[in-house]
């Protein structure tokens, strides 16, 4: 782990204030109802979000571990990484880290979607869960001890101290558009700051209505090679509300080879990658970001492409 590549760029950070009102606008494009506030974040080791740290201020930042060329066309099972040590290439050793990625296969037994949320450091906690495709087909969610703190293949990252203070309070019914929330929220940032990159990462529930996610089975016998062959080897579900959602986005790649965009969540028995609502009409959504000041991109793959990457 410690001759892994890393690079980093400063983010655009402008007032929050001037961030929620580009979202309250670019909110009203895609829901009926809707609101984006700064507000003081509640202690999100409380429910209904039960996290590892009570808030998202403090140091905040993004990163792109691996990446989706790892996985496909063929699987390289050697990328392997522990958040603890991903927290000190990102200079924030005593981090609370929510993130989407791939769960530890050398420990699950198979391929998995990980929600990754870890305390690292003194106060080192793991409140991540995995889930994977059991032997029926079925999505099993399952809730990694505490010394498993690893993560495979990619991982989108958001790290702070875990403070409590101010943060982006997002809050959407009635879906009108075609896009889903964390799309909705990154094409406003893109429209408005254009190649200035803007990042966000926190957590979002989903209140009311069911979601389409996907959970990756275990890893394909034959080559990915499109998107096509991607959709082919997933399994997709409905999921309904409540879930919590572990999300980063970045509003422009700034020549980082980056995923601008990666949410992945759970319920009661079941978790999975976001893609998007399936009941506009009866849908909400409850959402916590806060700006990040910085990007760090870690083993950046050499060869990259743009499969798989919704």
């Amino acid at each position: 782990m410690s001759s892994l590549t890393s690079e980093h760029q400063a983010l655009h950070v402008p007032p929050l204030e001037e961030v929620a009102a580009v979202l309250q606008t670019g909110l009203k494009k895609y829901f009926a109802e809707g609101s984006v506030t700064v507000v003081q974040c509640p202690d999100l080791t409380k429910e209904p979000y039960s996290l590892g740290a009570a808030g998202l201020c403090g140091s905040p930042r993004l990163a792109d571990v691996g990446g989706v060329p790892y996985l496909m066309p063929t699987i390289q099972r050697d990328k392997l990484y522990d958040v603890k040590t991903l927290a000190k290439m990102v200079d924030l050793p005593e981090s609370f880290v929510l993130g989407a990625g791939a769960g530890p296969h050398d420990y699950i037994g198979v391929n998995s979607e990980l929600m990754a949320d870890v305390v690292t450091g003194t106060k080192y906690r793991n409140g991540s869960y995995t889930a994977k495709i059991n032997a029926t087909n079925k999505c099993e969610l399952q809730k990694l001890p505490d010394d498993q703190s690893r993560c495979a293949l990619m991982l989108n990252m958001f790290a702070s101290e875990g403070r409590g203070g101010k943060v982006l309070r997002v809050w959407a019914k009635k879906r009108t558009g075609d896009t889903n929330l964390v799309s909705c929220l990154r094409q406003a940032l893109e429209d408005h700051y254009g190649d200035k990159p803007v990042g966000l990462g926190g957590t979002f529930r989903l209140v009311e209505g069911s979601a389409k996610c996907h959970v990756m089975p275990d890893f394909s016998p034959v080559p990915l090679t499109c998107n096509d062959d991607v959709n082919k080897w997933l399994h997709f579900f409905d999921f309904p509300a409540p879930m919590v959602f572990m999300s980063t986005l970045v509003s422009k790649d700034p020549g980082m080879d980056l995923r601008t965009e990666h949410s992945h969540g759970y319920g009661k028995d079941y978790g999975g990658h976001y893609h998007f609502d399936t009941t506009p009409d009866n849908v909400e959504y409850e959402a916590y970001y806060n700006l990040a000041e910085y990007m760090y991109r870690i083993d950046r793959p050499n060869v990259t492409h743009q499969v798989g990457r919704n």
